[in-house]
């Protein structure tokens, strides 16, 4: 079983790399592509290589939608060619799960994979939900949000929760066990914080996402 992970320059690190690990060890197939093949530079300036581009990526049974930096969000929104936008169209309609993880779910929202659906994202990002009001934003911060065949995830760590629930409904329970137990992921951070009660402005530039090629 493929996952299908688009990238792009100033996405964040862990909502790929994470993600990747916990799939692989889950049993699952992981295949990058980008607008074309080269490296890739994350939000903290990692880079990474990408041997694949959004024409040449493989049928997936899981299309895994990353987030980034506002400004690398707020481009690929903008982009006149819609060429991320449509990208996630093309791909999401012949998989059998649509996720995001932490930003992501922005993404999916100006594709219109998310209109009708419960979603969540990063805090500090769900006041940028309000652009879409088709997309139902979940209260509370929850990890995750499963509805119907979309998941999309909070926070940036919460990619390896979302992500163990995917191995679970694609491989099993006892697969998504197996993994947690590999990678040893029993959280127990050394420090307690609280997300704050009122989420901050939305971070990413307001933009104008071009419409779909052929509407009217």
């Amino acid at each position: 079983m493929n996952i299908c992970i688009p990238v792009y320059d100033d996405v964040d690190l862990l909502d790929v790399t994470g993600p990747y690990e916990m799939f692989t060890w889950g049993g699952l197939t992981v295949e990058l592509v980008a607008v074309g093949p080269g490296p890739i530079r994350s939000r903290n300036s990692f880079y990474f290589f990408v041997d694949k581009s959004f024409s040449e990526a493989s049928p997936s049974d899981v299309l895994w939608v990353p987030g980034g930096a506002p400004d690398a969000l707020a481009a690929q929104m903008s982009d006149p060619n819609r060429t991320y936008l449509d990208f996630l169209i093309r791909q999401s309609a012949q998989s059998k799960w649509t996720a995001s993880v932490c930003e992501g779910a922005l993404l999916l929202a100006a594709a219109g994979l998310l209109d009708g659906y419960e979603a969540t994202t990063h805090w500090a990002f769900a006041a940028c939900m309000d652009r879409f009001p088709k997309v139902k934003l979940v209260p509370g911060h929850p990890r995750f949000v499963i509805d119907r065949n979309r998941i999309t995830g909070g926070g940036i760590s919460s990619g390896l929760d979302e992500a163990l629930k995917v191995i679970e409904l694609l491989q099993g329970t006892q697969a998504a066990q197996d993994a947690q137990r590999n990678t040893q992921y029993y959280p127990c951070p050394p420090v307690s914080s609280t997300m704050p009660d009122t989420p901050p402005a939305c971070p990413v530039p307001n933009v104008t996402i071009p419409p779909p090629k052929g509407a009217a």
